[in-house]
């Protein structure tokens, strides 16, 4: 299995947070470890990989 380095974007919907994060991309997935905003918010986000 091949795992890469990225670098994600995540931007909460709710309060407009943003975070750079770095994560692994593994079978067209990507995993940050990211859980929630400090706005409490847990599902609704904009991912974008960089």
């Amino acid at each position: 299995m091949s795992t890469e380095r990225v670098k994600v974007v995540i931007r909460c919907k709710q309060c407009g947070e943003r975070y750079v994060l770095r994560g692994r991309k593994e079978r067209g997935r990507i995993d940050t470890g990211f859980k929630q905003c400090i706005c409490n918010n847990t599902d609704e986000f904009e991912i974008i990989e960089e």
